[in-house]
């Protein structure tokens, strides 16, 4: 009996081509396993699976007809709480949002994605606004990790990250402002890309600003790059959208890898990391070198950019809670509410100065790309922690502060980085590595990450972690 969940894009387009399978089938099979589900893992904020089964029925007359939308046309979709959907409500987490107001308007990488067929399956959850790396929020509660229930998929895109692992839709849209897609990605063992910014339009814009960016978690590097090539669409909504270079990703993935440069740091220079993730890791960039890679371990040789990273985050917290009514305020999470007052003492001067060091280290980054094509780190130095807890309190990271080092650098400096899934640790935890190109080379990204998962096919978990799906 073959279990469509498993299917990649690819497959069931192909499919769907020769009848061999519908769309309405999909669909209904992913919103089984959802029910089955959703209570355990609680990745979804809302699932309308009365709409997407008529989408997926239309799909289906369009593919009987041959005249699909696109690709993309009957492939069940996932979209996380953050981003607009018409028809929808887009809670961001937080209580402190009206869900009774008019939701008539699609984010640009949805738009995209609806204008090629795809079928909306439900809005995945997040932490409010995104504000921590792990998934619980006051309006959702506490998601779980499909590996282990007991601990946090990581955010703050973990509800999307769970729905891929556990085959609920086939393609999920995050998004991410420090590692947001990328680390949940890491610690449910699935592929997550940040593209370079502006690649893929966002509006409206984040309270965040340009440290934000729209994510792809999927089960397969082919997936994001089909999803990459309908989405990376220039959208007059976004002022920083990139110009509409209509790139074909696709035919690019399977290039030969041989002569890359590629910067092994294990550390960034700064970065403590457990020694078996390390060691998973290390084997990972091996076999870049086994592919005809020039490997060579070396930190990029900048200092740890946290205080950077902070005052925009800090200063964002607090224009975005500026926006609400003192009663809105009293339902927000505690957590963000210290981080908006930390902001409010940023001062324009302070924001400033922390703008130029940005620039410095993307223009440090732009140099040290002329002679490395690719970065490769650990995505995250700790693998998946209990929940109940916004910070692993691991003996590495007691404070609990800084414990995903790797990640947010790649937001201050803009440049396309993907978690590619690279094993498991004695407790079966997954562990993943991270693949940063110059700003704008998003193909060598994904290029590298398809040359891994060629040879290491990525993992879905076994039913016996859930129970029968």
């Amino acid at each position: 009996m073959r279990d469509i969940a498993k299917f990649s894009v690819s497959e069931l387009i192909d499919l769907y081509k020769n009848r061999s399978l519908s769309p309405v089938e999909v669909v209904e099979s992913a919103l089984k396993r959802i029910s089955n589900c959703r209570d355990r893992v609680n990745a979804f904020v809302v699932v309308d699976g009365e709409t997407a089964l008529r989408e997926a029925h239309s799909s289906e007359k369009r593919w009987r007809n041959k005249s699909p939308l696109g690709v993309l046309d009957g492939i069940p979709i996932t979209v996380k709480d953050l981003l607009l959907t018409k028809g929808l409500p887009t809670l961001r987490g937080s209580k402190a949002i009206n869900p009774h107001q008019s939701w008539d308007e699609d984010a640009p990488p949805v738009a995209r994605l609806r204008e090629q067929g795809a079928v909306l399956l439900g809005k995945t959850t997040t932490s409010e606004f995104g504000w921590k790396g792990v998934t619980e929020s006051p309006l959702t509660g506490i998601t779980h990790n499909p590996w282990n229930l007991g601990l946090t998929p990581g955010g703050s895109s973990g509800g999307a990250a769970v729905a891929a692992a556990l085959g609920l839709g086939v393609v999920h849209l995050g998004t991410d402002g420090g590692g947001s897609s990328r680390s949940p990605a890491a610690l449910t063992g699935v592929f997550g890309f940040k593209p370079t910014f502006g690649r893929v339009a966002g509006y409206p814009s984040a309270h965040t600003g340009t440290l934000f960016h729209p994510g792809i978690l999927t089960r397969t590097v082919t997936d994001t790059a089909l999803t990459l090539n309908t989405i990376a669409r220039w959208d007059k909504r976004d002022w920083y959208a990139l110009p509409d270079e209509k790139q074909n990703y696709l035919p690019k993935l399977d290039r030969d890898i041989s002569g890359l440069r590629i910067a092994y740091s294990p550390r960034l220079g700064y970065a403590d990391v457990e020694p078996e993730i390390a060691e998973l890791v290390k084997s990972a960039v091996n076999v870049f070198a086994d592919l005809g890679a020039v490997v060579e371990e070396v930190d990029p040789g900048f200092e740890n950019p946290q205080a950077i990273f902070r005052t925009f985050w800090q200063a964002g917290a607090a224009k975005l809670l500026r926006g609400f009514t003192p009663e809105q305020q009293a339902v927000i999470d505690p957590g963000l509410q210290a981080i908006a007052t930390e902001g409010e003492k940023i001062s324009l001067a302070d924001y400033l100065s922390a703008n130029d060091a940005r620039e410095a280290l993307g223009r440090y980054m732009q140099s040290f790309h002329q002679t490395y094509d690719l970065l490769i780190t650990p995505t995250l130095p700790i693998t998946a922690f209990p929940v109940g807890q916004t910070s692993p309190h691991s003996i590495l990271y007691p404070d609990g502060r800084s414990w995903s080092p790797f990640t947010y650098i790649f937001n201050l400096t803009q440049q396309p980085a993907a978690s590619v899934p690279c094993g498991f640790t004695k407790y079966g935890l997954p562990v993943a590595m991270q693949i940063v190109g110059a700003k704008y080379s998003d193909v060598l990204v994904l290029q590298a990450a398809k040359a891994y998962e060629n040879l290491f096919p990525f993992k879905m978990p076994q039913e016996k972690e859930l129970g029968r799906l």
